[in-house]
C-alpha cells in the first residue's frame, strides 16, 4: 500500500475522567497520564484501520497546553493523518470539560503519534490493501 494521506474528521474516540489517585506529588495531574490517554485514543484509530495489533512507535510531538485538574472529563478526539506500508500516523487533541462549567471545553494537549501494524509474532507486518 504506497503511502496515503486519507482526509478524515476527528472523531470522539476516548473520554475518562482525572481521578485523585491520577495525581503528583504536588495534587497535580500527573502528564504521564495524560500522555497515556493520549496514546489509548490514538491506538483506537490505528488499531480499526490496521485491523488488528498495533504498537506506539514515535510520539512525533507532544504539547501540554493547559492543565488539568482532578475531576476534569477529557475528552480526545482522534484523526488518521498518514499510512504507509506498515505504519499509521494519528493526530489526537485533548480537551478538558470542568465540572463546574459543563459546557466550555478547554484544549489541554495536542500530540501526533506513529503506530506500526504487527503480526501475531509482534513483527512489522503490511496494512491490508483498500477493499480486502
Amino acid at each position: 500500500m504506497p503511502d496515503t494521506e486519507p482526509a478524515a474528521k476527528p472523531e470522539l474516540t476516548y473520554r475518562v475522567v482525572a481521578m485523585p489517585a491520577d495525581t503528583n506529588a504536588y495534587g497535580d495531574i500527573f502528564g504521564g497520564w495524560l500522555m497515556s490517554q493520549i496514546d489509548i485514543a490514538g491506538s483506537i484509530v490505528a488499531i480499526r484501520e490496521a485491523a488488528g495489533r498495533v504498537a506506539t512507535v514515535a510520539i512525533k510531538e507532544f504539547r501540554f497546553l493547559a492543565p488539568v485538574a482532578v475531576g476534569d472529563l477529557i475528552s480526545c478526539y482522534a484523526e488518521l493523518r498518514r499510512t504507509g506500508r506498515t505504519s499509521l500516523t494519528v493526530h489526537v487533541v485533548a480537551e478538558s470539560c470542568r465540572q463546574m462549567d459543563a459546557h466550555a471545553e478547554t484544549v489541554v494537549a495536542d500530540a501526533t503519534l506513529v503506530y506500526v501494524a504487527l503480526d501475531s509474532d509482534g513483527r512489522p507486518r503490511p496494512l491490508r490493501a483498500a477493499g480486502t
